[in-house]
């Protein structure tokens, strides 16, 4: 008998999963997609709906676009009458866009939005290489929803490449530290430097923290310290003088005007109407009128009270909490302890700057509050990370729990009557989750997970849904507000006392653009510049400049309009660009953003008269005479600003003279409402 033996047949290989830290890595990831295509949508999501945003720095763009002269120097238009108030690295972005890509509300607004993208990208990468991914995660998040930001990367202001440049500036910082390596440091300098060209002063408030962690933490001997410091304030100053260096030597005769000085000096600029001016409110030329001049109440509870609360401060007391729970978690650590030292970089920045706004008394808008959120981001995410690794401690899960607390109850204040379905949800799931921290550690995982989950909801669901809210609308104007439309800010909802507000309508978000009428009113007669209020008197969503401390009526007649921006009719657009090519200014108008919106519809330079608060001497009434002898403006715009006095502000009155020579010897004639002065063919009056 004989058998036969069959094989087995072999068992079918067993499926795999990729190893855990290649599992992880995946996830890690997916997760960053998650946030920055998330973010990106956010950002980008109908952002064309915004126009021109800041018409005032759009206009600037497109002369950039058209003129090399005028991208060097910031000017206002492609003829190169007077700069913007500002240096102009943001223009350089803007301009170049338009270059490319030709004029266009995107061509303005997408490279903002790419730069929030990148800036909460960079956050994440610095905050997970000290404390993890999952921090990273958060700290990027929050910066995402935070209102302000989410406000001011659709919008055309500067803040936005200011916040890039300085966050980029910590991370070169930090990763110095690691190794001691001071050419990191001198790259931070270089992107400090960049930060003042973008925004001046503003981008050195970080400095000092970044110096002192530096000194306190690198991994070298304190001569080397003290070296690479100095190089990188060589650094630094070179990044930052090079341009204003160079305007200065530049023959004032053949360059713009330097916008925002009374004698044409960028240096004047610098130092006093955007530096120690905003300080101690002695800003001469300004439209808040002198030291002290209407901007808000100083002091401690500015960032929280009725005009800055809903803009950036949602989780500044868990910031602020997490911060302290930092610095006790790593008080007997040696002296190069990574998560110390960035502790200390981003609660200097946040503490700082905190201050500085919160004292400052010269002119300051709620949208300035963008420059603490990636602070706020990145102590929110290291603090939360750090210290549940040690939950097993009473004193980290009472941070932990009193941070969560003070988020919910917070944003329950600042939600007001606005979605109040969300303010008692984040409300009673704060508490929960707050009182549930305290005994996380005891615990199963499943259960400290929803824990988590819990937490970070009552944390940032009021901040997400205000950022939402700001994404769906269109904003537009010189004094951007975050938000839902027609909301009051603030504790409570209501706009509040002390404020100083922004011009326009949706809560002080939008000013003017309104095809053919009044700024932010549609169907007024076109070409009016009225930003939807008056001096002395409230705007909708008690914003208006009635809101500024002692108000702003008496002596101030041209301030509201100067701040409007007005899209003109088909008509009086056709009348400016009848010729063009025979004029150097189609057109001159009084006041920066009243000049911006003519301009921008004929695509053509016209002349702001004044600058941008109609107090600089530039041109002086001679020199407009000059130029209309020798045919080199077409028109003439009144209205905007053509009333406003520079000596109640310590300014020029060379714009409401040359306003009143024009009237005296020139005949008006309206076109939709819109007067116009026909300075190469009109008669004399």
């Amino acid at each position: 008998m004989t058998s036969t033996l069959t094989a087995r047949p072999a068992d079918p290989p067993v499926a795999e999963g990729p190893p855990p830290r290649r599992r992880r890595a995946l996830v890690e990831r997916a997760s960053l997609a998650v946030l920055l295509v998330g973010t990106g949508f956010l950002y980008l999501w109908n952002l064309s709906a915004s126009g021109w945003a800041n018409a005032f720095y759009s206009a600037a763009a497109q002369a950039g676009g058209e003129s090399w002269e005028a991208w060097f120097f910031g000017s206002s238009d492609a003829a190169n009458a007077i700069t913007v108030d500002k240096t102009p690295a943001a223009l350089w972005v803007t301009g170049l866009s338009v270059r490319l890509f030709g004029l266009s509300s995107e061509s303005i607004l997408v490279p903002q939005a790419l730069m929030g993208i990148a800036a909460v990208g960079l956050l994440y990468a610095i905050v997970r290489r000290t404390s993890g991914h999952a921090a990273g995660l958060l700290a990027g998040a929050v910066l995402a929803l935070t209102p302000v930001a989410t406000l001011m990367f659709r919008f055309d202001n500067p803040d936005a490449l200011l916040v890039l440049l300085l966050v980029a500036a910590v991370w070169a910082t930090l990763r110095g530290l690691e190794r001691g390596h001071g050419r990191w440091l001198v790259l931070a300098g270089v992107f400090l430097g960049l930060g003042f060209l973008t925004k001046m002063l503003q981008a050195f408030l970080i400095v000092p923290a970044l110096a002192a962690v530096w000194l306190v933490a690198a991994p070298t001997g304190i001569g080397r310290r003290i070296r690479d410091l100095l190089l990188a304030g060589v650094a630094l100053a070179v990044g930052a003088g090079w341009w204003v260096l160079v305007v200065e030597l530049w023959p004032a005769a053949s360059r713009p005007y330097i916008g925002g000085s009374q004698h044409n000096s960028v240096m004047e600029l610098v130092l006093g109407y955007n530096g120690v001016g905003r300080l101690t409110g002695d800003e001469t030329g300004s439209v808040g009128g002198g030291a002290g001049g209407g901007w808000g109440r100083t002091g401690l509870g500015r960032l929280f009270g009725s005009e800055m609360g809903s803009e950036a401060s949602w989780l500044l007391p868990a910031a602020l909490i997490l911060l302290m729970g930092l610095l006790w978690l790593t008080a007997r650590r040696p002296r190069t302890d990574r998560v110390r030292a960035a502790a200390l970089v981003w609660g200097g920045w946040l503490l700082v700057t905190g201050l500085v706004f919160s004292f400052m008394a010269g002119i300051i808008h709620p949208y300035y509050t963008v420059a603490l959120a990636p602070a706020i981001g990145a102590l929110a995410g290291m603090g939360a990370a750090e210290l549940w690794r040690l939950r097993s401690t009473a004193t980290a899960r009472a941070h932990l729990g009193l941070a969560v607390a003070a988020s919910a109850v917070w944003a329950f204040v600042l939600l007001g009557s606005w979605l109040p379905w969300l303010r008692w949800t984040v409300l009673a799931l704060g508490v929960v989750a707050a009182g549930a921290l305290l005994g996380v550690h005891r615990f199963p995982r499943l259960l400290s997970a929803g824990v988590v989950t819990a937490a970070v909801l009552a944390s940032v669901g009021g901040t997400a849904a205000w950022s939402v809210a700001t994404a769906s609308q269109p904003h537009s104007g010189a004094i951007p507000r975050s938000g839902p439309s027609g909301v009051g800010r603030g504790p409570g909802g209501s706009g509040g006392p002390g404020g100083f507000g922004g011009a326009g309508t949706g809560g002080g978000s939008r000013v003017g653009q309104a095809p053919g009428g009044q700024a932010g009113v549609p169907g007024a007669p076109g070409g009016t510049t009225a930003p939807g209020i008056s001096p002395g008197t409230t705007g909708t969503g008690g914003t208006g400049f009635g809101g500024m401390r002692g108000g702003m009526g008496g002596g101030m007649g041209g301030f509201g309009s100067l701040l409007g921006t007005t899209t003109p009719s088909a008509a009086v657009t056709t009348l400016l660009q009848e010729n063009a090519s025979d004029y150097t200014w189609v057109a001159a108008a009084v006041g920066s953003n009243a000049a911006a919106g003519y301009q921008l519809a004929a695509e053509a330079p016209v002349m702001a008269v004044g600058g941008f608060n109609g107090t600089d001497p530039a041109p002086t009434l001679a020199q407009f005479q000059q130029d209309v002898a020798e045919g080199k403006v077409h028109w003439f715009v009144d209205g905007a600003g053509s009333d406003a006095h520079g000596s109640d502000t310590g300014g020029s009155n060379a714009a409401a003279e040359i306003a009143a020579w024009v009237q005296q010897h020139f005949v008006a004639q309206t076109v939709d409402g819109v007067t116009l002065y026909d300075l190469t063919g009109g008669a004399p009056a």
